[in-house]
């Protein structure tokens, strides 16, 4: 009887039926590696798996094939400097952060953070002064952070050296970071962009395709993570740091970054990176102007789909996410993508409705015709179920929680018998990552009930155990 191999089965068994991914990573399967000549790179892989050999440098002390890769990278992003990461954004965010606000001191951050900069607070001590987005009403969803909040912000905490946000956020909306860098700066702050979701921007605008919002890099933070790997081609955990101004020392930013990353650096991810860099050198304009167009399918058919509604190319969406609902056929997000996975089509995420669909530099107008072809069938499907287009029932709430000392003592309560109760662990809706309850804050009834209703209808929620249990202080 052969030894069950359950991941590698389910990779194999699931890649075999030729999947249409609109999800992370951004390469989309092999076709794109061998498009562009690097298929001598997939079929040798295992083979390319080594460690700091002679003449394989090392990424600590760059001095040889990474350093140029790394300075690749700052050519193409137009910066002072580039690290290559390779355990995702999560690590350069912590780091940035670490090499940006002293222990205990300050830092302005954007309440819809990715979790990683959270850990950031509690490895570096340091005190959050959360700054609020504001919210697309229709679609139940966080939107950008006014620049007038980082201002207020600032001016009513002087002491705080930094300031962090994400742009765009999980659904592409993209916060107005030159306006906002202005103010930092006029402080002389730094700004920290977690653009994790945005590594393509730069090149949109550097082919001339034009409707998409400003890079972080053209728009003058100071310190800019990219998920390379999340719309680009490289593989999945693989990143960048992007350095944009003289704000920062480079020194202790390095000291931070190899305190966050493996001392065994993977080869195969880095390489992946290198990759990615000479795809975009050589073959950018022709793919990046093939995106576009691709995506256009989608943006010129879905407002002829009865019952679908999707938001459109407004200023400040990053459009390569899809973002669309089809509460007017009476459908919830999880319900819609179980009909798209049927057809063979795997999105990114759902939010109450809401799906997102992820596309990326590997996305082809194929795939967009199928997915559009697919979505006009459920609507035939369904009919017409009575359901008028409305709102969401499944809004996520806007929740300004008192803030406390974080527990430095904890306790497992159920989450019903939390109310009122200091969070001690967070509590994270996956996707998309984003702390709903951060250790610190008093829970609310309103935040029980939401993360009930998340957990009715089968959603992921890191920070509850299987006993339905929740970490507060004693």
């Amino acid at each position: 009887m052969a030894i069950k191999t359950p991941v590698k089965d389910f990779l194999l068994e699931h890649a075999g039926t030729r999947p249409v991914s609109f999800h992370m990573p951004g390469h989309k399967g092999s076709d794109l590696y061998r498009r562009c000549g690097h298929g001598d790179f997939l079929e040798n892989i295992f083979d390319c798996d080594v460690t700091e050999i002679q003449g394989a440098d090392n990424l600590f002390q760059t001095e040889g094939i990474l350093k140029e890769a790394q300075e690749r990278y700052a050519e193409l992003y137009e910066v002072k400097k580039s690290y290559l990461q390779i355990n995702g954004s999560s690590g350069a965010n912590i780091a940035s952060m670490l090499a940006s606000v002293p222990k205990g001191k300050k830092i302005i951050m954007a309440r819809n953070c990715h979790k990683s900069c959270f850990n950031g607070l509690v490895l570096g001590g340091i005190q959050p002064v959360y700054a609020y987005p504001e919210m697309l009403e229709e679609y139940g969803i966080s939107g950008a952070i006014p620049p007038e909040e980082i201002e207020r912000l600032l001016d009513e905490n002087p002491e705080a050296e930094a300031v962090i946000l994400p742009s765009p956020n999980y659904y592409g909306i993209c916060s107005d970071i030159r306006r906002i860098a202005d103010i930092v700066h006029e402080r002389n702050k730094v700004l920290i962009v977690d653009q994790a979701h945005g590594a393509h921007l730069k090149f949109f605008s550097r082919f001339g395709i034009k409707g998409m919002p400003m890079s972080a890099e053209e728009a003058g933070a100071d310190l800019i993570v990219n998920s390379i790997h999340k719309t680009l081609a490289s593989l999945t955990e693989s990143a960048l740091l992007n350095v944009n101004s003289d704000r920062v020392d480079l020194d202790l930013l390095e000291d931070r970054l190899q305190q966050m990353e493996s001392t065994s650096p993977s080869y195969i991810l880095m390489a992946s990176l290198d990759i990615n860099a000479s795809i975009i050198q050589e073959y950018g304009q022709q793919l990046f102007s093939e995106w576009a167009e691709a995506l256009d399918i989608f943006y010129r058919e879905a407002g002829h789909i009865d019952g679908l509604r999707h938001i459109s190319k407004i200023p400040g969406l990053d459009w390569t996410k899809m973002n669309f609902s089809f509460l007017g056929k009476g459908l919830m997000g999880d319900e819609a993508e179980q009909l798209l996975m049927e057809k063979g089509i795997f999105i990114e995420l759902f939010t109450g409705d809401l799906v997102m669909c992820m596309s990326g530099i590997g996305t082809t107008a194929g795939d967009v015709r199928r997915l559009v072809e697919v979505l006009k069938e459920i609507s035939e499907d369904r009919g017409n179920p009575g359901f008028a287009i409305g709102e969401s029932e499944l809004k996520q709430p806007v929740l300004r929680a008192e803030l406390c000392e974080i527990p430095e003592t904890k306790r497992k309560v159920k989450l019903d018998e939390a109310e009122g109760l200091v969070c001690a662990s967070s509590v994270i809706p996956y996707p998309p990552g984003i702390p709903f309850i951060c250790p610190g804050e008093k829970i609310s009834r309103e935040a029980i009930d939401y993360i009930k209703a998340l957990r009715e209808r089968g959603e992921k929620v890191i920070g509850l155990n299987e006993d339905g249990c929740i970490m507060v202080g004693q």
